[in-house]
């Protein structure tokens, strides 16, 4: 497929930070973008006097020209616009959750696959560069065998009272987590407290527990003083640290551990060395690799069955943080 028509659905903050990022990419290859305010007519106009608004999702379904929908809408809607989607032969890139449940998402997984249509999940983590260059050293085996990983998202806000922190922060930490095991885990524990809404948790720690002894932590909070973003990756031979809030060295490498000499333990240690990533637009890069897996057939990077695992570990620790 060599010509890609597209179509935003949805155009809040996060998204207008997609038409905004499709037209500088793709430029008249934006159509359409479709919204319920009248008020976003303006605010795509501001982009381009050439992008055709709509409050009719029937425009852009019965458009055959339109081959590439982003859904960026609230995430109570995304399974019946993602579903109306492919049933009309469109490639899909929803925004995160995918769906509310991981049942509906294995729905509209199945729909992509029985119509060949490309189903993409907003994981947008997968696209950073400095997540993709850690990624590059666990292959490569500069940290050695990897033993843990800990994540921590913190801040004072955005507070929601329709869903807890677990599913408004953590999955971002998730997908990346287990995008860097390669794997899902075997065991998922969580608790959290509540201080503001009732039912409705403030702050979480789930645990993650996968194959070859590779322990993971994620502690997510929007009652904090300060914001935080610090993805920790140890391995036996070396660690490195990636915290996104900081203003320089914000990717660092630890050459440092424990050896056991003689079966004792001891310390190697050294100062950090700070690691070069690409200053590419994570949000850029998401949106050229869904268009180039719908141009070359491609099975994205945060496909269906990405989107799919990431639900089901976090079902998994919502059901811990009702039973404990």
């Amino acid at each position: 497929m060599s010509n890609v028509k597209i179509a935003v659905i949805g155009c809040g903050k996060w998204g207008m930070n997609h038409v905004k990022t499709a037209y500088k990419l793709f430029g008249e290859d934006l159509k359409y973008c479709s919204d319920n305010s009248e008020e976003s007519r303006e605010k795509i106009k501001a982009v381009s006097d050439k992008i055709i608004f709509t409050k009719d999702l029937a425009d852009l379904i019965n458009d055959t020209e339109v081959n590439a929908v982003i859904i960026s809408t609230p995430a109570e809607t995304h399974f019946e616009i993602a579903k109306k989607m492919l049933l009309a032969g469109k490639n899909v890139l929803v925004e995160k959750p995918i769906t509310l449940n991981s049942e509906d998402a294995h729905i509209l997984n199945e729909l992509a696959i029985e119509n060949s249509r490309v189903l993409m999940v907003g994981h947008l983590l997968l696209f950073h560069p400095a997540i993709l260059k850690i990624k590059e050293f666990i292959d490569e085996g500069k940290l050695g065998k990897l033993q843990y990983i800990y994540s921590n998202r913190l801040n004072l806000g955005t507070i929601r009272t329709e869903e807890n922190i677990l599913w408004s922060f953590a999955p971002h930490d998730i997908s990346v987590i287990q995008y860097l095991v390669n794997d899902i885990p075997e065991e998922v524990t969580a608790t959290g407290a509540v201080f503001l809404t009732n039912e409705i948790q403030d702050t979480t720690l789930t645990n993650l527990k996968f194959k070859n002894n590779i322990h993971a932590h994620i502690f997510v909070s929007w009652l904090h003083p300060f914001k935080e973003q610090r993805l920790v990756v140890i391995g036996d031979k070396s660690m490195m640290m990636f915290e996104d809030t900081l203003a320089k060295d914000k990717l660092k490498l630890y050459r440092k551990g424990i050896d056991m000499v003689n079966g004792q333990p001891v310390k190697r240690d050294s100062e950090f060395e700070s690691v070069e990533f690409g200053n590419e637009s994570p949000l850029e890069l998401e949106q050229l690799h869904f268009i180039e897996c719908i141009k070359e057939s491609k099975t994205p990077r945060a496909d269906g069955n990405n989107a799919i695992e990431v639900l089901e570990t976090l079902e998994r620790a919502q059901e811990e943080l009702i039973k404990n």
